[in-house]
């Protein structure tokens, strides 16, 4: 009987370690060793969960007549979403500690997000979709305020709680109406009938925009994306990390999937609403970043702007469009983790910096440091030959072949205009005069930084593994 559910196991060998860490927790006394072990076994039941992914056969398997799928696509972002759950848990042991925040309870909700994530990436179903939103979302909203004690945290929580209720509002209408005018919630059977009479069912492409609009929340995709960089502001450093890594591919997965799973015969209806998205955040995110002098504010412009990049190749509407989507989220998600591991290392007497001006002279205090990120923040640029570029390079091709040159254009402007800020990060640290010294880095941080700068200025060398696997995943779509 187990047997008919491996394409499930996954998710369950992280709802059983998230319930046994759950208990564990409860039952031991409070303490930083306490919620270290948690974390530690956290990240180990995440990797076992990665490896089942990978071991996969690839092949198309549902279950719960046809609600969740696991195929190609699902295997691809689920390893991506195991990945960066599991570098924002690696990262943030040493600020929990400095912050006396140690609490088991952080590692056990990130083990509860991912279990909605990967959800939503093998949804074939509105209803498990939108469980696997809830699933998601619940975890996140409490991950964002987890530091009750600071008023910050509890505004990003509650901000984040509101306008997440107000997009599941608005996806639920949509997901109504999608039902009404179909008479199904499972997207084999609604792309069958969307193909049918795709120009005359005005009803079924209004559920559509409706529900499109409520992804659009999720991904923090403009002009939905008011709640990003204040929910990035006051969440702690290391959650905010895990909102731009994990949740993002996640959210993105979502969109591709019920686009392209759910509306292939639509696609000349929701390629102009993606087009409006990707080219309104490339902007954005763009412009919004140029002013910003907190760090974790500009990453939240910065996110913006990734987003509207990956929805190029999402609206080229072909399978080398969304393949081109899977490099991105790949390569985004090692440059960010990259990213704000740095944010994370650079402290001085327990407090994290936070200002850019505080940045000032870091390569003469911290070489190593200084050049990672300054690595990192050229290839979010898009400076060849490192990751970042190659990315954006993929994405603007697509488009170009679906005949949105024009798009692509904008995409490159766009690019330019973000170099601004990305750079000027690399000018305080390496022109501006040098301030005190910062604290030790902890290994933990160490490890993400390092792994992160070695994929960024590798790729290059070895593009073939993610360009191969993000081609089969693309397949498990007909566009």
């Amino acid at each position: 009987m187990l047997s008919q559910y491996s394409a499930l196991y996954p998710e369950l060998i992280l709802a059983v370690g998230a319930m046994l860490l759950l208990m564990l927790g409860a039952f031991q006394d409070e303490s930083e060793f306490n919620a270290d072990t948690i974390s530690r076994f956290a990240i180990v039941v995440l990797g076992v969960a990665a490896v089942l992914v990978g071991n996969a056969k690839g092949t198309r398997d549902t279950l719960f007549d046809g609600a969740f799928i696991a195929d190609g696509f699902a295997d691809f972002l689920k390893v991506l979403i195991c990945i960066g759950s599991a570098g924002a848990l690696l990262m943030s042991g040493d600020f929990l500690r400095r912050s006396k925040m140690a609490i088991f309870e952080l590692p056990v909700l990130v083990l509860l997000a991912t279990i909605g994530m990967m959800m939503i990436v093998s949804a074939n179903d509105l209803i498990s979709l939108y469980l696997g939103i809830e699933l998601m979302s619940l975890a996140l909203y409490v991950l964002a305020a987890i530091r009750r004690d600071e008023v910050k945290s509890s505004e990003a929580g509650l901000k984040y709680f509101i306008l997440g209720a107000l997009s599941s509002g608005m996806l639920l209408y949509g997901a109504s109406l999608i039902y009404g005018f179909t008479g199904s919630t499972n997207f084999d059977i609604i792309a069958k009938v969307a193909t049918q009479d795709a120009a005359t069912n005005v009803g079924l492409i209004i559920g559509l925009v409706f529900l499109m609009v409520g992804l659009a929340f999720k991904v923090s995709a403009v002009p939905f994306h008011m709640w990003t960089p204040d929910v990035y502001e006051g969440s702690p450093t290391p959650v905010t990390a895990f909102f731009a890594a994990a949740p993002k591919v996640a959210a993105m997965g979502l969109m591709v999937r019920v686009l392209a799973g759910a509306f292939p015969g639509f696609v000349q209806q929701w390629q102009q609403i993606v087009v409006f998205l990707a080219l309104a955040s490339m902007v954005v995110g763009a412009l919004g970043a140029i002013g910003q002098t907190s760090i974790k504010r500009l990453m939240a412009y910065s996110s913006i702007g990734n987003v509207g990049f990956a929805l190029v190749g999402l609206a080229a509407g072909s399978q080398e469009g969304i393949q081109s989507v899977l490099i991105y989220l790949a390569l985004y998600l090692a440059m960010t983790l990259g990213a704000f591991a740095c944010i994370l290392a650079m402290h001085r007497d327990g407090k994290l910096v936070d200002d850019i001006s505080e940045m000032s002279g870091l390569a003469a205090n911290h070489g190593k440091l200084a050049l990672v990120l300054a690595l990192l923040m050229f290839s979010l640029a898009g400076i060849p030959p490192l990751a970042g570029f190659f990315g954006k390079l993929y994405v603007f091709l697509a488009a170009v072949k679906a005949n949105l040159m024009w798009l692509a254009i904008a995409g490159v402007i766009a690019s330019v205009v973000s170099a601004f800020y990305y750079i000027r990060i690399i000018k305080v640290m390496y022109f501006d005069q040098a301030v005190e010294r910062m604290s030790p880095i902890a290994p933990g941080v160490w490890t993400v930084i390092a792994l992160s700068a070695a994929v960024v200025a590798l790729f290059v060398l070895m593009p073939s593994p993610l360009v191969e696997a993000a081609g089969e995943a693309a397949k498990s779509f007909k566009l």
